[in-house]
């Protein structure tokens, strides 16, 4: 019985430490999100990227640069984003890149890896998360928005394009002088405290909907980490199988689910596991972990979700297998 009650009080504690973890980054997206879908004309993106689609993909997977967010606020700014016409592929670019091509992550990379070649750990990390995020935007970038997109939202962008063009032309005045100043500034005023109601409205509705798939994962990563992680004795024994190593950590990253900005301090801890192995963490976890993969589907369709996420890590498995066979003794772990 006192076994139980244990078990239930490690739940709780690793639960409510994910959940606090993840909330705060949660509502962050959210808000930017309900900014964006009222404050962010329609096409507004589209100026700030190139014209050419694949050079467009390309620069997305470096915003995160610019705007540095982890993998927790960037799905729903991602939705609201996608709604105001920024392309599929650019927009999946970003989403999969920004929370590793970020000077956040960057930093902490380096910091966690002192004595175990930082620098290489840290322009590795960055250089195939880049990689893979924009092979996945090239990818999606020619394929149709509906075999990506949740049916709802497919529907609203096309509904929203649908209407934008009807109501496209300009408004002409009414030909009459406007004398009213302090009322027509009394107007503007109202509009504005309207708008931002409207924001935060918005971003409350992403709030609940987002939030409701993200404790849903929080659940299941808190049953792993407080049942199968730390008794997962197997793993040292799979650290010397350059095959099975990066599976392996790979695997645990997804079932951690943690936070990009601090996942490499559980990774330099590993250290039985080679340096190709460590990189295979680093990169997934970010990309695709339990707490994703229910953060994902508020945007994209579950067999594209699945579709992704094995492609994903069969790429990342056969680069650390291929790291490891040919160049495993040129970075010192």
């Amino acid at each position: 019985m006192q076994m139980n009650a244990d078990a239930r009080q490690d739940f709780a504690l690793a639960f409510l430490s994910i959940l606090f973890e993840g909330a705060p980054f949660i509502l962050l997206g959210t808000l930017i999100s309900g900014f964006i879908d009222i404050y962010l004309p329609a096409g507004t993106m589209d100026r700030f990227l190139p014209k050419n689609r694949n050079l467009a993909v390309l620069v997305s997977g470096l915003l995160g640069a610019v705007f540095p967010v982890c993998e927790c606020a960037v799905v729903p700014v991602i939705r609201r984003l996608v709604g105001k016409g920024l392309p599929l592929g650019c927009a999946l670019s970003y989403m999969l890149a920004a929370p590793i091509v970020n000077p956040i992550t960057a930093l902490s990379t380096w910091k966690a890896f002192q004595g175990q070649a930082p620098w290489a750990m840290t322009g590795g990390r960055m250089l195939l998360g880049y990689l893979i995020a924009v092979g996945v935007g090239l990818i999606v970038s020619r394929i149709a928005m509906r075999r990506v997109l949740r049916k709802s939202l497919a529907d609203s962008i096309e509904n929203k394009s649908y209407t934008t063009h009807k109501t496209d032309e300009p408004h002409s005045c009414c030909g009459h002088d406007h004398p009213h100043d302090h009322d027509h500034s009394h107007s503007h005023e109202k509009a504005d405290d309207s708008r931002l109601i409207a924001a935060m409205r918005s971003a409350q509705k992403d709030f609940v909907d987002v939030g409701v798939y993200f404790t849903i994962g929080v659940a299941i990563t808190a049953l792993f980490n407080t049942g199968i992680a730390p008794g997962a004795i197997w793993l040292d024994s799979l650290a010397g199988n350059p095959a099975a190593a990066p599976a392996a950590l790979m695997a645990l990253a997804f079932i951690l689910s943690l936070c990009s900005t601090s996942d490499a301090f559980i990774a330099a801890t590993l250290a039985k596991f080679t340096w190709s192995a460590k990189l295979a963490f680093l990169v997934f976890g970010p990309m695709l972990d339990v707490k994703l993969i229910f953060l994902y589907q508020s945007v994209l369709r579950r067999k594209f979700i699945m579709v992704m996420a094995l492609s994903v890590f069969a790429f990342i498995w056969v680069v650390a297998v291929a790291w490891e066979t040919w160049f495993g003794k040129v970075v010192l772990p």
